[in-house]
């Protein structure tokens, strides 16, 4: 009897099984299945022409690209060494009404100065999209231009067509993909990834920079731009303060910058306006207090001076509380051991409140001397000496090691008069500083005398 080699493919997320199934195993979508057939070359592995392959100095194009600078500083910093690479694929991404369409509307006007730019947008009316430019005060230019056309093969004809150096789609998951061969829902994951393969085609064969915007809805459940992550050149995501407006652009992945590199915008009514010294917004809210220590963490190539506080309070429960934000809590309770190990403090019977301040957040060990100050100055009810910064990481045998990028740090700290640095022995520092040293946690307790 002859082999049955028929397969069923689902049509939400291109899952092949060998039978059909009720439920997609991986999308778990379900009566998603069709029948489907492998292509004959796929099949029988027909061989393919081949392709010219050259030496490196052979390759077109130029030994450096002029980039697309908008004059939005903080925007250039974050697309990477000045502006945006010609031919580039970009996905701007963030939940709902954050202000992605705002800042690519902005973005869009400020690169019109120099550049041929189409906006396409998806979501608003063309009456919608005129009201939000007068809003922002964006001025009238022919080198920038709209529409609200939700076709993607009509973009993208009209792209090839006008070849403009950039081309702003908000939002990719509200465009319309008319396929023969497949029938999908706008937001689906067989759609993003189908319009992400047609954007990114475009982009490389006609050097069109492409800039797109996908949601993360609050309840996760669209399929969000996570899916296009291996497939753009770079992806950025918007995120909020609410406490200052403020709006955080961070280099999620960048093939032609520097990756977790931040930007910062502050709401205002005519749009997001850069924030020329973030550092001095967050030094504004710092406090000298018991639980309050400072720190400087290196995002991407920007030195930013946090506030880390900490608050320990004798325990009512039989399992003392460790509710952090801002920071790895395995981070807080392991350093808060390493402190009760060798200084014979007793943080395993209170509760740790732990956050850093201005809704940022630390990833890089370079603040475990902060956040062992912070706790101990806490526990003793002691506050830190004013004007002081923390830089070193601690080893779980209770060392305190050099950080790297220490010079931008302690220049940055002394930018705003932070003379009082806090730093390991072995730490090579630029003169002019009132460093600190420390060998171990056990030289900690000098800064406490109820220690």
């Amino acid at each position: 009897m002859a082999k049955n080699n028929a397969q069923h493919k689902c049509t939400t997320c291109g899952h092949i099984a060998v039978k059909w199934a009720g439920c997609c195993p991986e999308c778990k979508t379900w009566n998603s299945f069709e029948p489907y057939s492998p292509s004959t070359s796929q099949a029988t592995g027909a061989t393919a022409a081949t392709t010219p392959v050259v030496p490196l100095d052979e390759l077109s194009g130029h030994n450096r690209i002029e980039r697309y600078q908008s004059g939005i500083k903080e925007w250039d910093r974050v697309m990477g060494d000045g502006g945006l690479m010609p031919g580039a694929f970009l996905i701007v991404t963030g939940d709902p009404g954050i202000g992605k369409s705002t800042l690519l509307l902005q973005v869009a006007a400020a690169l019109a100065q120099s550049h041929d730019v189409l906006y396409f947008s998806s979501e608003e009316s063309g009456s919608q999209l005129k009201q939000r430019g007068i809003r922002l005060g964006i001025t009238s230019s022919p080198r920038l231009r709209f529409s609200d056309c939700a076709d993607l093969a009509t973009i993208i004809a009209t792209g090839e067509a006008e070849k403009p150096a950039i081309l702003i789609i908000d939002s990719i998951q509200n465009c319309i993909v008319q396929d023969d061969e497949r029938q999908t829902v706008p937001g689906s994951i067989s759609h993003l990834k189908y319009a992400g393969f047609l954007l990114m085609t475009l982009a490389k064969k006609h050097t069109i920079t492409v800039i797109v915007t996908g949601h993360i809805t609050k309840e996760g459940q669209m399929a969000g731009p996570k899916l296009l992550e291996h497939i753009v050149d770079g992806v950025f995501y918007l995120q909020g303060e609410d406490r200052w407006q403020v709006r955080m652009l961070r280099a999620v992945k960048n093939r032609f910058g520097t990756i977790d590199e931040l930007g910062f915008f502050e709401m205002a009514p005519s749009g997001l306006q850069p924030v020329q010294n973030i550092n001095a917004h967050l030094l504004s809210q710092a406090t000298h207090a018991p639980g309050s220590a400072l720190t400087c963490s290196i995002e991407g190539t920007r030195p930013l001076l946090l506030e880390l506080q900490a608050l320990c309070v004798p325990t009512k429960f039989s399992m003392p509380q460790r509710i952090v934000t801002g920071v790895d809590p395995k981070r807080v309770a392991l350093i808060a051991a390493i402190l009760e190990k060798y200084l014979q403090v007793g943080l395993s019977g209170v509760d740790i409140f732990f956050k850093v301040s201005g809704g940022c957040s630390i990833k890089e060990s370079a603040s475990d001397l902060a956040i062992a100050l912070a706790l101990l100055s806490s526990f003793f009810q002691h506050p830190l000496p004013e004007k002081s910064v923390a830089l070193g990481e601690i080893s779980l045998t209770g060392h305190i090691k050099p950080v790297s990028y220490v010079e931008s740090r302690i220049k940055e700290a002394n930018t705003f008069g932070l003379k009082t640095i806090f730093v390991s022995e072995e730490q090579q520092c630029p003169a002019g500083s009132d460093l600190q040293r420390f060998k171990n946690v056990y030289q900690l307790l000098k800064l406490f005398p109820a220690g």
